[in-house]
């Protein structure tokens, strides 16, 4: 099973604006630095061109630094771009959609495997610099890029078996048919914390059922962005197609609330925040626009009192702490039944503190730092709320002396179940550990309590409980795990969840046909016209 998580940002706002700095010496940059001079060869610079709309283009907004979260140096610099840029990258993306819409499907998706492969030649860079730009280590960062790869491959076969359907006509000499037809373009906006994964999973799929994308990345992660983009525009152009197929700009706010108006967009994927998407969403909805929406997750594991306790601690552990709490699919809430609370909480307790705790970059270290210094504010208010409340502290709570945006890993107990705190999601490492003395309903009832419904999991042998769990009475989340975290998923299965989470779904199964538009088509191939109601004309 390929570990894969999502993520989300309640503090994007807040996050972007350290970017924005007056530009720098050239020598002050990480880029220049000769143990940092493997970045060149994924084509970036000390300054980069951030609006692509079928030729590198140096965008006519703010010139803005990516900084490293590991030490707050910055990387490189970024041009970005305006209203003016973001509209000629649209009409160059439909334009350019004109023909790849005409392309054969199988081609297509031909074409979407050599992205895949190009994509598996640059992947331990890539890797590297998302441990650089994000912050997550550097082994995440490579299985975030495997995951683009992997749904390439998925798309691939996914070209050559999109399906239509022919159903029984009730009239004599008709034929009634479904067709699916690619939308066109497709706006895709991701978050700081899997720039690479969340775009492939919409531009593999999107590209494959015949649109065009245009990418909005989050103004933090600029050369992630840059770094792929590159990739992918050299696969079009070494086969001869408009390359502004995948056109990007990466700009600030304004450019992310023009996707969102545009009516000349067709779909638009959002990754983020919950507040942040219900803006979009209903921006989307105002125009009739198409969206996938993917936003926050609080979610819950569930330890029945015979469940497998090894497997709880790996599951929560992993769950709870990678990426540094900043994914929106981690751990925030372990429900424990009261017989094994405590055997739970000393051996959490215990694997907390083992973690290893690093730059990124360095073999072994298995959690870096915050990606930014916003996140390091949420966190020192989140655990001084959760003392003020009468909540203990028992692994963490404190920030790390030390260069860079470093937190510790944090347990909080002694809070209720329905606190307002607990059932607020923080996009930080925090994790709180709830004592239940009731059964698997109860259980139920604290799980579904939160106003998201992403992912969700349960330890337990007892299989009344797993299918109850599952039903409709069950877990009110998109994924519903049993004996494994929430921090997990494959890209066969379609990614995203319920209620304040959006609705939306990315990847996998039928998540395809939001990337479609579906006609049905009645054909008359008799001689007659048969009318409802019997009508006739004489």
């Amino acid at each position: 099973m390929r570990i894969l998580s999502l993520y989300k940002s309640h503090f994007t706002k807040l996050a972007s604006r350290r970017n924005f700095h007056r530009t720098a010496p050239v020598l002050n940059l990480l880029i220049e630095k000769p143990e940092f001079s493997w970045l060149k060869d994924l084509g970036l610079e000390s300054d980069n061109k951030g609006v692509f709309d079928g030729q590198w283009k140096a965008g006519s907004g703010q010139v803005v630094e990516s900084i490293c979260p590991s030490n707050n140096e910055p990387i490189a610099r970024i041009s970005t771009g305006t209203i003016s840029d973001y509209n000629q990258a649209v009409n160059n993306a439909k334009e350019a959609w004109q023909v790849w819409s005409e392309v054969p499907a199988p081609q297509r998706g031909e074409i979407v495997r050599q992205i895949g492969h190009a994509l598996r030649e640059k992947l331990q860079l890539l890797g590297k610099l998302e441990a650089l730009e994000v912050g997550k280590i550097a082994l995440e960062g490579v299985g975030e890029v495997q995951e683009f790869i992997d749904i390439c491959d998925y798309a691939v076969g996914l070209s050559r078996m999109l399906p239509g359907q022919v159903f029984p006509s009730e009239r004599p000499g008709h034929a009634l048919l479904e067709t699916w037809n690619p939308v066109g373009l497709v706006g895709v906006i991701t978050a700081f914390n899997f720039p690479i994964a969340v775009y492939g999973w919409n531009a593999a799929i999107a590209l494959t059922c015949g649109n065009s994308v245009l990418w909005k990345p989050a103004t933090t992660v600029n050369l992630s962005t840059i770094a792929v983009n590159k990739i992918m525009v050299d696969v079009l152009e070494s086969n001869n197609l408009p390359p502004a197929v995948c056109s990007l700009v990466c700009g600030g706010a304004d450019v992310g609330e023009a996707l969102a108006n545009d009516s000349r967009v067709d779909l638009v994927s959002f990754t983020g925040s919950t507040p942040v998407g219900r803006k979009v969403g209903t921006t989307v909805q105002n125009r009739f626009g198409r969206k996938i929406l993917e936003l926050g997750g609080n979610n819950a594991v569930i330890v029945m009192d015979d469940a497998d306790l090894d497997l709880v601690v790996v599951g929560t552990l992993f769950g709870s702490v990678g990426t540094q709490g900043q994914r929106c699919t981690t751990t925030r809430r372990l429900i424990v039944h009261e017989k094994v609370y405590d055997q739970v909480l000393e051996r959490l307790k215990k694997a907390y503190k083992q973690v290893r705790i690093g730059d990124p970059l360095e073999d072994g270290i298995l959690y870096g730092p915050m990606h930014s210094k916003a996140g390091v504010d949420l966190y020192k208010k989140t655990v001084a709320e959760a003392r003020a409340l009468g909540g203990t502290i028992e692994v963490g709570g404190e920030v790390i002396d030390r260069p860079g945006n470093y937190v510790e890993p944090t347990i909080v107990t002694g809070l209720a179940h329905d606190s307002p705190l607990v059932l607020r999601e923080s996009f930080v490492p925090v994790l709180f550990v709830l004592k239940l003395k009731g059964g698997i309903d109860e259980a139920i009832q604290w799980n579904n309590e939160v106003e998201q419904g992403l992912s969700s999991a349960i330890f337990t042998k007892n299989l009344g409980d797993v299918f109850k769990w599952m039903g409709p009475k069950g877990s009110d989340c998109g994924l519903v795990n049993v004996n494994i975290g929430t921090s997990g998923a494959e890209i066969g299965g379609a990614f995203g969840g319920e209620k304040a989470t959006g609705g939306g779904r990315e990847s996998g199964s039928e998540a395809w046909k939001q990337y479609m538009k579906r006609s049905t088509c009645t054909i008359n191939y008799s001689k007659d016209l048969p009318l409802a109601q019997g009508i006739k004309f004489e």
